[in-house]
């Protein structure tokens, strides 16, 4: 066991000895409410006695990614590996890449049926159903991971995302951040708004409805298939993640310029689902292993991108010969002022997305003044000549 298993581990075997004589959850010997029966005649759930002589929770977890993909596929590998060894084998999941079970963007709706007792994705990719999601995974100039990671935590960010999340029948965690993404992937350059009308980008959540503002057509896709998308002109550029994925998934083979910074995605949090039905069937003990869990997987994928990613980078430009570019700082005001438009119409149109972007709001202006005189100023100090 790693240390840092280890450490977590003592931390759930002292809340199990607290909370096993008591617990208020559901009785141990129901299965889950969530239980459906696939094609092939199983159940989603099994329950069955393990090596401890305990209930034993077969989960499946379906994502977004693709399998075992660096950062975003090996997170929930690890979160699966995590939880059987700190419950002894009691949750065991089985985690299914994008398509494997499910096609990649109906994670959510799988969840939320039952198909899958968890999912691990991005909270813009189900913007059709639950508005308010975009605010929960990024928006453009606003939180920085950091940022997020307190408003989540400390400024009652985590309760709006589980009001959102609640009429779906689903609990959502924060599961992972990239960070400041890159800006995307371009056949030309990008010397003004202008340069990016009429094109077509795969662009995400809140930053495509900035891209249709600026005259672009933005374009939904799953990781997947972005590659073949651009190579075959389906779409004329596309941002992806950063440096660390981008370099994985070959996109300088299909596109000349790199461009920076991400405005559009500042501090990108992935998001861990979970049935609710299921989750309520645990034990209270094993609800607060994943609970803990999850909190080490959030922690866990921001520290991987960056560690990763400024050597991916060199890679890029120092071996594959990538022209890396900075938007102009013109641009980057004018689609500063249009992201401030298109969050102010989304909050308009639904009520919980209001709610969510005037708590997202007083938060970043409670912290932005103090990120000003610390982390901003230092790099700044760090960097001058």
């Amino acid at each position: 066991m790693t240390t840092r298993l280890l450490m977590t581990s003592l931390l759930v075997g002292s809340l199990s000895l607290g909370l096993a004589g008591c617990s208020g959850g559901a009785d141990n010997g129901e299965t889950t409410g969530s239980n459906q029966s696939s094609e092939d005649g199983t159940t989603s759930t099994e329950m069955a006695s393990g090596d401890s002589g305990e209930k034993t929770y077969e989960w499946k977890l379906v994502t977004t990614w693709p399998k075992n993909f660096p950062g975003l596929g090996t997170a929930p590998e690890r979160l699966a590996d995590n939880l059987r060894e700190m419950t002894d084998g009691q949750i065991d999941i089985t985690v299914y890449g994008a398509g494997d079970l499910v096609p990649a963007l109906e994670v959510f709706s799988a969840v939320s049926q039952g198909t899958a007792e968890m999912g691990h994705g991005a909270g813009y990719y189900w913007k059709g159903k639950v508005p308010a999601a975009q605010f929960f995974s990024t928006v453009p100039f606003g939180l920085t991971a950091q940022e997020y990671n307190g408003w989540m935590f400390y400024g009652g960010g985590l309760e709006l995302y589980r009001e959102a999340y609640e009429p779906f029948g689903v609990i959502p965690w924060p599961g992972g951040n990239t960070g400041v993404q890159m800006g995307g992937w371009f056949n030309k350059e990008i010397n003004s708004v202008e340069d990016l009308k009429g094109l077509k980008m795969r662009i995400p959540g809140i930053g495509g409805d900035v891209l249709e503002k600026a005259g672009g057509t933005p374009v939904n896709l799953p990781g997947g298939e972005i590659f073949t998308a651009l190579q075959t002109g389906t779409i004329d550029a596309t941002e992806w993640v950063g440096p660390y994925n981008d370099l994985s998934f070959g996109l300088h083979q299909i596109a000349e310029y790199y461009y920076y910074p991400g405005w559009h995605e500042p501090g990108t949090a992935l998001e861990l689902i979970v049935n609710e039905e299921a989750y309520n069937s645990l034990p209270d003990h094993l609800q607060k292993t994943v609970d803990i869990a999850v909190r080490e997987m959030n922690a866990d994928m921001l520290a991987e991108y960056t560690a990763r990613n400024n050597e991916a980078l060199k890679e890029l430009v120092d071996e594959k010969g990538v022209k890396l570019r900075r938007f102009p700082d013109d641009a980057l005001k004018r689609l500063r002022n249009m992201s401030e438009e298109a969050v102010k119409a989304l909050a308009e149109k639904d009520d919980m997305a209001a709610k969510a972007y005037e708590s997202y709001k007083s938060f970043r202006d409670k912290v932005v003044p103090y990120t000003e005189i610390s982390e901003q100023t230092y790099i700044e100090a760090r960097s001058a000549e």
